[in-house]
């Protein structure tokens, strides 16, 4: 650890005095974490860090307009517009990695639930289905699920291990979490959590910001600290170890994210992908999610603050829009392109600013929660190794069925808990009823398919799949053909017995 000589020294040689003006009020045990957390920072580099982050926030985003083109359609699997005898191979490539335990997932846990009014890790946040799970059990049960599916399919006994990257403050309440809920019948052994690193947060005129009078406000460093995390935490080593050569990397928030989806693995691995991006199309120019395209080239996710409305409206002969591939943190890699982006191109991935209000203590001690931005956060992005990939492939999943993030409290017009509640209860009456079950609301009506399906939409009737009994539609046949079901309907694994002994 730091000495406080040492600390002094490297603080002013970075223009940082500042973060040590209280330490004459401080306790004993306060100054002690203060230099320790001094000591976990990368001191010699604080100074470029706090200017870098100033001249980013003072400069606009560059308009990329006249360099980027759509990405080529040799290099797209589609859910919708790609053959059906693709899908299939895709499929059972898929199926084939998973049962010789080359597949891992790796879930981007190191977000707090603060948009949606909650202190706790947002894979811990109950969206109100009728069975009362939360986004991490979700998760953890379609993992069972698509493990089964390979068993069965292939006689083998795999495992797909779960890598969990958590933040300072998010790791605790993730590990006790798993702990209490028995890690949702998972072996604990091949859940593997660990933290990215913290890096502090800068005025606008490139100070760290003092959190409190002996602690600097910290914030994780983005979902593209997710490369650094893999080293500093030996990741790569027990993927190697366990013969993980293929990554499904995915975001929490996503209610409806296919765990180690085989299609979007086996169409991966049968085009030699390194690198894969799985999107959704668009619903409007002005949608705020980033567009995967080529920038002078090279695959990257443009910004929807990088281009100019007029070409994010620019349509195709078909009117369907030009760049319509939108991003939705969903991706795939393998080891070896891991371990390449880890020990080659780390240090050139790219900074993104993010503005922030940011509580502080100010020159008198106060504590301030400041009412408008007043920091910030500099963060890397997972998407941003895509220029990196010597075999870039995009594969594009329909909305409805794989995408719905959890973002916002409710009362949001998206992106909140009703929405993503809505969207999986949908989902699931559709594949109620093309097993052919008819499903009757409260008033015992036979109801129908809506012609069109939006999150926004209240759902067709309170019907909630288990992923232990369906992992993705597959499989409801012989337990629902025929079948007359009044809503509220829950079909958990004890219910699927019951059916399939009738």
């Amino acid at each position: 650890m730091l000495s406080l000589e040492q600390a002094k020294q490297s603080l002013e040689s970075a223009g940082q005095a500042h973060v040590l003006e209280f330490w004459p009020e401080l306790c004993e045990e306060d100054r002690a974490n203060l230099l320790r957390e001094l000591s976990q920072l990368d001191l010699k580099g604080l100074k470029d860090h706090c200017d870098r982050a100033a001249k980013a926030a003072a400069s606009p985003a560059a308009s990329l307009d006249q360099f980027i083109e759509p990405v080529p359609p040799e290099i797209i699997g589609s859910v919708r517009k790609s053959d059906k005898n693709s899908l299939a191979e895709w499929e059972n490539e898929g199926l084939l990695q998973i049962s010789e335990n080359r597949v891992g997932v790796l879930l981007l846990a190191g977000g707090q639930g603060t948009r949606l009014g909650v202190l706790y890790p947002k894979g811990m946040y109950n969206v109100g289905l009728p069975s009362g799970k939360t986004l991490y059990q979700i998760q953890a049960e379609r993992i069972h699920k698509i493990q089964e599916l390979a068993d069965v399919k292939h006689g083998s006994k795999c495992t797909v291990p779960w890598y969990i990257m958590t933040s300072e403050f998010t790791l605790a309440p993730t590990e006790m979490f798993f702990k209490e809920n028995n890690y949702f019948g998972l072996e604990p052994s091949n859940i593997i959590m660990f933290e990215q690193r913290m890096i502090p947060a800068v005025t606008f005129d490139g100070k760290v910001i003092l959190q409190d009078k002996g602690k600097i406000a910290m914030a994780p460093d983005g979902n593209g600290g997710l490369y650094q995390a893999l080293v500093d935490n030996k990741v790569l080593e027990d993927m190697k170890k366990r013969g993980v050569e293929y990554l499904h990397v995915y975001g929490v928030d996503n209610i409806l994210v296919k765990m180690a989806d085989p299609v979007f693995i086996g169409f991966c691995v049968s085009k030699g992908a390194d690198c894969g991006d799985k999107v959704v199309e668009k619903v409007d120019p002005a949608e705020p999610v980033g567009v995967v395209c080529f920038v002078k080239g090279v695959a990257q996710v443009v910004e929807y603050s990088e281009v100019q409305p007029e070409t994010a409206e620019l349509q195709g002969p078909e009117g369907e829009l030009v760049y319509n591939a939108g991003n939705i943190c969903n991706h795939f890699f393998t080891r070896t392109f891991l371990q390449d982006v880890a020990e080659k191109f780390e240090g050139q991935l790219k900074q993104h600013v993010a503005i922030k209000k940011v509580s502080f203590v100010d020159t008198c001690g106060n504590q301030v929660k400041p009412s408008t931005p007043n920091g910030i956060k500099m963060e890397k992005f997972v998407f941003d190794v895509f220029p990196f990939s010597r075999n870039f492939v995009v594969f594009e999943a329909v909305r409805e069925d794989e995408f719905s993030p959890l973002k916002n409290a409710d009362g949001a017009a998206t992106d909140s808990p009703t929405t993503t509640r809505n969207s999986l209860l949908a989902q699931h009456c559709r594949w109620a009823m093309a097993a052919g079950a008819t499903l009757l609301d409260e008033q015992g009506n036979a109801l129908s398919l809506p012609t069109s399906v939006s999150a926004r939409d209240s759902p067709l009737a309170q019907c909630e799949i288990s992923p232990l009994v369906s992992y993705f539609g597959e499989g409801l046949e012989q337990l629902l053909k025929g079948r007359t079901l009044q809503t509220p309907f829950i079909l958990d694994e004890k219910r699927a017995k019951e059916l399939q002994a009738q």
